[in-house]
């Protein structure tokens, strides 16, 4: 694949996966509108796995906080980080299960304009109404077991591309009363196992392919977006200290209505 058509998808996917605009939605549409070959799974799974590299390093804080409560579950101590890997865990089968069905039935269907189109403006709409008149007084320590179950059932719409995961995790945490900035720090956390059973499922079909060309492409976009998607986390994450979604809703239905005018009038 061109270094040009690998640096503009990895830009994309660096900037869009922690955004609520839904970085496959952005994927799937950029080779149909610039006219390239899909760049395929592999590609996608890839450049995610970069932005994993990037909300890592970023968390690593809340990250090592969960590692050592973990292990302290060994000795009989039921710390905040434990309680907080479960429910991740709980959070991340809806997820899971959502995505073995569609790549098993419907993945081709999925990544179509017209869904993606109609997935920006529903899901930018309902982002818009929980930030508007859901509350602001929760910490990600405030969400119990049920939370996380309906924030990990938000995540499995992620599926469908253009709905985004961010933006189906935050409108559930924001519907759920957690403040702006606490419900994007766990809608990335979340993000974590998410990203990574994807990657460890693609990363051993691309090494049995054998396929050193698809392999060095992978490393360099992943690489790419790495860069991208940190950048973009730290701004946003001071965005909102001081501001709301709205601008990201405003974007979604733009895009989204665009992009059905040019599905429906050829």
């Amino acid at each position: 694949m061109p270094l040009y058509q690998l640096t503009v998808l990895a830009i994309i996917q660096g900037i869009t996966e922690f955004l609520p605009i839904s970085s496959s939605g952005h994927l799937a549409l950029a080779p149909q509108i610039v006219g390239w070959p899909d760049q395929g799974l592999m590609i996608d799974v890839a450049v995610h796995v970069g932005t994993l590299g990037a909300v890592v390093l970023y968390l690593w804080r809340d990250i090592w906080v969960i590692l050592r409560d973990v292990l302290r579950l060994f000795g009989g101590r039921v710390e905040a980080g434990a309680v907080l890997a479960i429910y991740l865990f709980v959070a991340s089968l809806p997820v899971a299960a959502a995505g073995y069905f569609v790549k098993l039935h419907a993945i081709d269907i999925l990544r179509s304009a017209t869904v993606i189109g109609w997935a920006f403006v529903g899901f930018g709409i309902l982002l818009f109404l929980c930030d508007r008149f859901g509350l602001t007084v929760r910490r990600m320590e405030h969400i119990k077991l049920g939370g996380a179950l309906v924030v990990g059932i938000a995540q499995a719409f992620a599926v469908i591309p253009g709905a985004s995961r961010a933006g189906a995790t935050i409108t559930a945490a924001r519907l759920l009363g957690l403040e702006r900035r606490e419900a994007a720090r766990f809608s990335m956390l979340l993000a974590i196992p998410a990203i990574l059973g994807a990657g460890l499922l693609q990363g051993i079909e691309l090494f049995e392919s054998g396929d050193a060309r698809l392999l060095g492409d992978a490393v360099i976009a992943a690489a790419l977006a790495f860069v991208c998607a940190l950048i973009t986390v730290v701004l946003m994450m001071g965005w909102l200290r001081r501001a709301s979604f709205t601008p990201f809703v405003i974007y979604r239905v733009i895009a989204g209505i665009a992009i059905l005018v040019w599905v429906y009038a050829g």
